[in-house]
């Protein structure tokens, strides 16, 4: 497989970057080509604004999803974008890794995702009709390449559960592993979370390690999250709202959204 990581922390001696590394070296190992692309080492711009796209006239209102789909139908985006874009097109797996500050992940890396996700290449493609509501959620761009997140965090592991103080984790990346990689069209595979990194000793850090490296041995052959298709027959068009009948009474907030093996629509696809 070829793999993009994109990698978002600005200290080369954190236990993020060691588990980049990790990460990494296991999947040249077996085989795999990969890209990083280092935010903070490439200086990543992460503010959208006016000089994203230099065809825009200087007397022009900034749009930013319009603007940006001109400029990238117009092969006008800048060349960091360009070439971001080019990484994503190649891959055949996504990797994005951060740590988890402020229950999301750091600005940089949600800038590369708004300049380079340009309206016409990661959003905003596909017909919208009352049978179909754009090719996104299971469709899209980047249908049939892989994706998921690993994620280091300060919290222990049961501060991040169903009654955890901080909330589920999968909740709390549910904006990232559905909004951002599954609406495009990857199949997301399940997050690979490192908790109370920073008492990590050494024995602690190559159980992490060991972990992560199964995980990347496993990229090409992990099952996905069983999200809905959005134009699969479960969501209302133009509505999306969930099929009533698909609604669980025992279930609420974003676990809606799975599949349930029960589904009669999940053996359709």
């Amino acid at each position: 497989m070829k793999v993009l990581l994109v990698f978002a922390h600005p200290e080369k001696q954190s236990l993020a970057t060691s588990l980049c590394t990790v990460a990494v070296r296991q999947l040249e190992a077996a085989g795999h080509e990969v890209q990083v692309s280092d935010l903070y080492a490439m200086h990543w711009k992460s503010e959208v604004d006016r000089s994203d796209f230099p065809s825009l006239a200087p007397d022009a209102r900034l749009k930013v999803a319009s603007a940006s789909g001109e400029a990238f139908a117009a092969h006008a985006l800048t060349e960091d974008v360009k070439a971001e874009q080019q990484k994503l097109l190649w891959a055949d797996a996504l990797i994005l890794q951060f740590p988890l500050w402020w229950y999301s992940m750091p600005a940089i890396l949600k800038g590369w995702v708004d300049r380079v996700y340009a309206y016409g290449f990661a959003y905003g493609v596909g017909e919208h009709s009352d049978r179909h509501w754009g090719d996104r959620f299971g469709e899209g761009k980047f249908a049939g390449k892989r994706a998921m997140v690993i994620v280091t965090t300060g919290g222990w592991e049961e501060h991040y559960s169903a009654c955890g103080i901080n909330g589920p984790i999968d909740d709390l990346l549910f904006p990232i592993n559905h909004g951002i990689l599954y609406y495009p069209g990857f199949d997301v595979l399940p997050s690979f979370v490192a908790y109370r990194v920073d008492s990590l000793d050494a024995q602690s850090f190559e159980v992490v390690s060991s972990a992560l490296r199964d995980r990347m041995r496993t990229l090409e052959t992990t099952v996905p999250i069983a999200y809905r298709r959005q134009n699969g027959g479960d969501y209302l068009i133009p509505s999306l709202q969930l099929r009533p009948e698909l609604r669980d009474p025992n279930v609420s907030g974003f676990a809606q959204h799975l599949r349930a093996l029960t589904d009669a629509s999940s053996t359709e696809r």
